[in-house]
């Protein structure tokens, strides 16, 4: 695959407003979070730290509104036919302290960016890079110990932004202003780009804040921000209830991923794969949607989706929700007889209306088979946690990866684990394919995880705002929101 300059020069004529002539108007963006979150460093970000951490340190590729891999550092690449060797073409320019953009600097930078990964589920699928060369002048070449078919979406991750002595090299500048992030577009000649005459005329600056969700959806609803992103299920009830918001300003993006329950502690009856089925088994999936007000929810029964490579088809579709819970109710009695348990579990999900209506609905759901529910909150002592993730690429190695027991605190499958580290280490594909399919089986039969469906991601943005787009990534980059007229 290859893009030219010109790709670059479209995507990234960007310019300071404030360097020269007449200030453009911002744009104000209120991301859901905390107020410091914006200003965050390392690997572990929120959302709007990934936000500003992509806005600011460019990584080799990136991400545009439709989650499109795009050139960033890197103006053109190529990938060799075993899929082994990725060697990619840096642009002209500097370091933000003058020094140039080399294959050396870009080495020794995306070096760092991966080693500061270790111990997050990031790191395990990235792997497979073996090294990292530089070759002649503005050459940079990734080596793979086997073909990674999404090495680019994952180069095009946040947290692969690259530094330079601490320094990102844009294509945004951040100052901050007491609680606001004022982020402003470089000039393109800055970028080693060419400048177009018309620079200052195309662009403006962002004032991004992190509020909590009542807060930013009050305010969009007030008129007094253009956008809001960062929205999850928890806060989505807000957003579909903001008086006088029009439905059409509420975008919910495509994004597969995990949403559902994690077994935290393997006491009791919850150490019994059966007794932890029943517990699946017995949730209302469509009412928790319509519960959350959430359309289009897709909702599922499979930890690994067929869609990426996971096994056979939705679980229990012979059996009627009342059926399902019957059985769920005969097979949950015999597990609290057989554990002397007396069947309470503790479910632990962050504040919110969405939670307060998941809550609600797994209370019933629960109540259906004897179980009852105590509600605690994230960071306590509990049975049950929330898994919420979007999914960083779309196939089954991410889901596998996620609920390893590398990242999972609790119950899991070292076998399923097993098979996941040799379909990694295999080279034949088809090998892999199956190595994996037989993982996904495993986690799926373990019932350590109950899905639910796929994450809810929203956002908020006027009718006509340029450089917004719902997408699969659930990510909406701040450079294209700062072209002029959004």
């Amino acid at each position: 695959m290859r893009f030219s300059r010109a790709v670059l020069v479209g995507l990234f004529a960007l310019g300071t407003a404030g360097c020269g002539g007449e200030s453009a108007p911002s744009t104000a963006i209120d991301v859901i979070g905390a107020t410091e979150d914006p200003f965050e460093t390392g690997v572990r970000l929120s959302h709007a730290g990934q936000l500003v951490r992509a806005a600011t340190a460019e990584g080799l590729v990136g991400l545009d509104e439709q989650g499109r891999v795009i050139p960033a550092l890197a103006d053109r690449w190529i990938v060799t036919g075993d899929g082994l060797s990725y060697i990619f073409r840096l642009r002209d320019g500097s370091w933000p302290d003058g020094i140039e953009i080399s294959g050396e600097t870009a080495r020794q930078a995306l070096r760092s960016a991966l080693a500061a990964l270790a111990g997050t589920s990031l790191a395990l699928d990235l792997a497979p890079v073996e090294d990292v060369r530089a070759m002649a002048g503005r050459v940079v070449e990734v080596r793979l110990r086997r073909p990674v078919p999404d090495l680019l979406q994952l180069l095009a991750q946040p947290e692969l932004g690259l530094l330079h002595k601490g320094a990102g090299s844009g294509p945004m500048a951040l100052r901050r202003d007491g609680a606001v992030a004022v982020l402003a577009p470089i000039p393109p000649a800055r970028l080693g780009l060419p400048q177009p005459d018309d620079w200052r005329d195309t662009v403006r600056s962002l004032a991004l804040t992190a509020l909590p969700a009542r807060e930013a959806t009050d305010r969009f609803a007030a008129g007094k921000s253009d956008i809001v992103l960062g929205g999850r299920f928890e806060s989505l009830p807000l957003a579909v209830g903001v008086a006088g918001l029009s439905r059409r300003a509420l975008r919910l993006d495509p994004a597969p991923g995990l949403f559902g329950l994690a077994v935290a502690t393997g006491r009791g009856w919850l150490a019994l794969p059966e007794c932890r089925e029943a517990l699946a088994m017995a949730i209302d999936r469509d009412a928790i949607g319509s519960a959350l007000g959430a359309d289009g929810w897709v909702a599922t029964t499979l930890a690994v989706p067929v869609a990426v490579g996971g096994p056979g088809a939705e679980r229990w579709t012979d059996r009627t929700l009342q059926q399902r819970r019957t059985e769920g109710a005969a097979r949950m009695a015999r597990c609290k007889l057989r554990s002397g348990d007396a069947g309470r579990l503790r479910l632990g999900l962050p504040a919110g209306p969405g939670s307060d209506a998941l809550h609600e609905r797994l209370v019933a759901d629960f109540a259906a088979i004897g179980i009852a529910v105590d509600r605690v909150a994230p960071g306590a002592p509990t049975d049950l946690r929330l898994v919420d993730a979007v999914a960083r690429y779309p196939r089954s190695e991410w889901y596998l990866h996620q609920l390893g027991c590398a990242m999972l605190r609790g119950p899991c499958s070292a076998v399923a684990d097993a098979r996941t580290a040799a379909a990694d280490s295999q080279a034949d594909v088809g090998q892999a394919a199956q190595l994996r399919a037989e993982a996904a089986a495993l986690i799926t039969s373990a019932n350590f995880f109950i899905p639910l469906g796929n994450p809810i991601r929203w956002s908020l943005a006027r009718e006509r705002t340029d450089g917004f787009a719902p997408n699969s990534t659930a990510f909406h980059p701040l450079p294209p929101l700062a072209r002029r007229g959004s």
